[in-house]
């Protein structure tokens, strides 16, 4: 990688660091426990007085759970009773007060099914007088599974797994996943109830949608039974869907199974929902980087979505845009776009979304002198692999016809991890700690 390329992938995580977040918004004022929510550049704090709360339970979920609940643990410290998270397993240091446990991702296993057990125990018999903090980030949805009665937990990861495949965006997964579940869509927030509950929120999901976030454990649900139909058949996995899941999501469509609580529900009034980081703060810090190093940035979006292949496509069109037109900036530029792209699985390789976008514009930028591109996820894992990420330049292709690679061969198997492992490009970051989406680069000299 070239080291401009290292610069803004640190600049990135930097901006997305959990703690740093964490500290933005969490504070203790004389007696009061201070909440800041600049949701949307609005600020706005609620206060909590701390003599009044019988019990301070700090419960989490996700990739960045533990940077989190450390950051809690330096504002808070006794003052917490007692508390419990689930996490990817990983390097992280113990927390004093807070207990840490890992499960699987982003298929869930049983110690996930067990985490979530203990969880529900720490919470249950809640009373007014409480006050439940929860930590949710990326990753969350998968890591604490509670099926519905009826279902396995082998029924969930086999839903799970072909909707993966199918290419479902995170948000049909998750409407899925909330109606197979005692936890998500809003369910959390009512085993809580009546005590107050504070949801401090890492983004993963383009746009902040807070059903969506670790399938909303704490927010009203707009998804019905009847949605998660609809999914299952668009994406083609309802005939081979596990028949108790059918058979469940059936039931609930027909008024059989209570839906998810909705807008409007009475025990939202004592719940807080708060995003604390997203996409957004990373893409700023890179396009910000980018002007340091004498580059031309320009923000593309926030919001990509869509076929990592055809999102591809679109970066090399861009590119030549520049190259000809000086649009939507002049060279030297730094392109730069946030979201989390999709792989409609065919083959059988290894790889992931950010490695699959980078081996499709092999082609689409060749021979455009001194074009690099370079995609990777916050948390520093690319679907199912050890690589962050990938980055290609317009000497790629040249490289892989001398190594006798040839890109379309890998692209039809979806096994862009083993193509940048022969050839070189992968992004290596280990785990970060955090997740905000993926970030998308284009550098044109």
């Amino acid at each position: 990688m070239r080291p401009e390329i290292r610069r803004l992938i640190r600049s990135a995580l930097k901006a997305a660091d959990p703690a740093t977040a964490v500290r933005r918004s969490l504070r203790i004022e004389k007696s009061r426990l201070v909440v800041k929510d600049q949701t949307e550049n609005q600020s706005q704090e609620y206060f909590y007085e701390v003599g009044r709360i019988r019990r301070l339970v700090v419960i989490g979920a996700g990739k960045a759970a533990p940077a989190m609940a450390a950051a809690v643990e330096s504002v808070l410290g006794s003052r917490i009773t007692d508390g419990l998270l689930v996490t990817k397993a990983g390097r992280f240091k113990p927390l004093k007060k807070v207990q840490v446990l890992t499960a699987g991702h982003p298929i869930p296993n049983r110690a996930g099914r067990i985490v979530a057990e203990r969880l529900i125990h720490l919470v249950d018999g809640s009373d007014p007088d409480d006050l439940v903090l929860f930590l949710l980030s990326g990753g969350a949805s998968a890591l604490l599974p509670f099926p519905v009665k009826g279902i396995t937990l082998r029924d969930k990861q086999r839903v799970t797994s072909q909707l993966l495949r199918s290419g479902a965006t995170i948000q049909e997964l998750n409407a899925v996943r909330k109606h197979l579940s005692e936890l998500k869509g809003g369910w959390l927030a009512a085993r809580c109830h009546p005590a107050r509950v504070v949801s401090l929120i890492l983004s993963d999901v383009i746009g902040n949608p807070l059903d969506a976030i670790g399938s909303g454990p704490t927010a009203p649900d707009p998804t019905t039974f009847g949605d998660a139909i609809e999914i299952l058949k668009t994406r083609r996995v309802w005939s081979n869907a596990p028949r108790a899941v059918r058979t469940h999501l059936l039931k609930g469509e027909r008024g059989h199974c209570p839906e998810t609580p909705k807008h409007g529900d009475p025990l939202f009034h004592r719940v807080q929902n708060i995003i604390i980081g997203d996409n957004h703060t990373s893409v700023e810090a890179v396009a910000d980087q980018a002007g340091t190093l004498g580059l031309n940035a320009f923000v593309l979006t926030t919001k990509l979505q869509g076929e990592a292949r055809e999102a591809a496509k679109l970066f090399g069109t861009l590119a030549r845009e520049v190259r000809e037109t000086g649009r939507p900036v002049p060279r030297p530029a730094c392109l730069v776009a946030g979201g989390e792209l999709t792989v409609t699985v065919t083959g059988r390789g290894k790889g992931g979304r950010c490695q699959e976008f980078a081996l499709a514009a092999v082609k689409e930028i060749a021979g455009l002198t001194g074009t690099t591109l370079a995609a990777f996820g916050t948390d520093g894992s690319d679907g199912p692999t050890d690589a962050a990420g990938a980055v290609v330049d317009d000497l790629t292709l040249l490289r892989a016809a001398e190594k006798g690679l040839d890109p379309d061969r890998f692209l039809a198997r979806n096994d862009s991890c083993r193509f940048f492992k022969k050839l070189g490009g992968l992004i290596q970051t280990g785990p970060t700690g955090t997740n905000v989406n993926d970030i998308y680069l284009m550098l044109m000299r």
